[in-house]
């Protein structure tokens, strides 16, 4: 059931509507506040750039994290079909 939840970024208070359990959603508004504030350095009030290279900066993180994942994956399935390729090699009845 979506529920509305309060999050604070730069200063600012947003009305989030999510199904999430609303300590998570606390804690992404975190990781975001922070990103924002190192962004803005000493400034008081976060800019739009700063919200703007804020985003930029996590969908970088994503984007890696996603082909490290991706890369995981492939070596796994890669060490998976060697150890099958193994095991149907020693197997009794299995052709040479």
């Amino acid at each position: 059931m979506k529920r509305l939840i309060t999050v604070h970024i730069a200063g600012q208070r947003y009305l989030v509507r999510s199904d999430a359990d609303e300590a998570y959603v606390q804690s992404l508004a975190s990781t975001v506040d922070r990103c924002v504030n190192g962004l803005k350095g000493s400034r008081q009030v976060a800019t739009q750039a700063d919200l703007v290279l804020t985003a930029m900066q996590l969908a970088d993180e994503l984007h890696h994290e996603r082909e490290r994942q991706q890369d995981f994956r492939k070596r796994v399935r890669e060490r998976a079909q060697r150890v099958l390729e193994c095991l149907l090699r020693l197997s009794p009845g299995a052709a040479p």
